[in-house]
């Protein structure tokens, strides 16, 4: 084990959330973490937002944040786990609808 970190996220944004999969029809979602080497004024070093295409990061498209937190304990190393075989799958393009946060 790495690290351990908590992350915080409001009951508002977990209803957000249902609501808006329930609406794509989504099962579930992805969550990117981001770790910085800082920490702000609440000393928190993590944040957490509904993971992007590369076509929505191309774009710049607004971040949805769903919770902050911190680490907190850690050995010192982090590394990135080696991929598995990888299997092609059909990829499912949802429709974008605008009402909608992400």
């Amino acid at each position: 084990m790495s690290s351990l970190s908590s992350i915080y996220i409001k009951t508002e944004t977990l209803r957000t959330l249902f609501e808006t999969l329930d609406k794509k029809g989504e099962k579930g979602i992805e969550i990117t973490i981001s770790i910085s080497d800082e920490v702000n004024e609440y000393d928190q070093n993590l944040s957490g937002f509904v993971a992007q295409t590369k076509e929505q990061r191309e774009s710049k498209k607004t971040r949805f944040y769903v919770g902050n937190g911190r680490t907190f304990w850690t050995d010192g190393t982090i590394q990135v786990p080696k991929k598995k075989e990888e299997t092609h799958t059909a990829e499912v393009v949802a429709e974008d609808k605008d009402d909608l946060p992400f």
